[in-house]
């Protein structure tokens, strides 16, 4: 059975080019290891629950809505910000008030911020073929630069071995697996297009499926 897990894809503009924020897997790692790949993983218990700054947008949400119940919706997108937070130590967050919290959201609430959610948008859903080491069942969120209470990536927890800000018409030449080439492209399509339809990527039957859905 595929598990939950979400992705944050993050775009800014430099010098009038469109860049996205890439890792490296290490080399050591059974799933995808050595590909480039955004940041994300699966869902964990502490994103049912943990505060957040604002709400994901009403339409992002109502498309979430139609897959899973509301409190799922916010715990996946809350993944996507924690798992970006750990592996490359940015936070898409406002500010808020300091308390103490327990679990992977306490350094969040020390450095006085809660996740952002209003500054996601829900772009593209992918379930790992049958057969797969790992499968998952993930969601692929984008947001820009402007929403990061800071710009540039930390060492984060050492998942991902290289981190950059890269050109999105680069990305095309490195090594990465399918799922994130057919991101990629998604992501450039919204750049000028926000409002596209949202494809839905699995394998049904033996034949990968694209489904796409307003």
């Amino acid at each position: 059975m595929p598990r939950d897990a979400a992705t944050l894809v993050l775009t800014r503009v430099r010098k009038g080019e469109a860049e996205v924020l890439m890792g490296r897997r290490a080399p050591g790692h059974v799933f995808m290891a050595s590909k480039w790949v955004f940041p994300g993983g699966r869902i964990d218990r502490s994103d049912f629950t943990a505060a957040a700054a604002s709400a994901l947008p009403a339409a992002d949400l109502a498309r979430l809505t139609r897959e899973v119940p509301v409190r799922r919706a916010h715990a996946l997108a809350m993944t996507a910000v924690r798992e970006t937070f750990e592996e490359t130590g940015l936070l898409l967050a406002a500010p808020a008030p300091a308390a103490s919290v327990a679990g992977p959201w306490r350094e969040f609430r020390a450095l006085g911020a809660l996740p952002d959610l209003a500054a996601l948008s829900y772009v593209a859903r992918a379930i790992t073929p049958p057969g797969r080491t790992r499968r998952f069942d993930a969601r692929f969120f984008m947001a820009g630069a402007e929403a990061l209470l800071h710009p540039e990536p930390t060492a984060g927890s050492g998942e991902l071995d290289e981190i950059a800000w890269l050109p999105l018409a680069d990305t095309r030449a490195l090594d990465l697996p399918a799922i994130t080439r057919f991101v990629l492209g998604e992501v450039a399509e919204r750049l000028t297009r926000p409002d596209r339809p949202l494809p839905f990527v699995r394998m049904v039957r033996d034949r990968h499926l694209i489904e796409h859905q307003d």
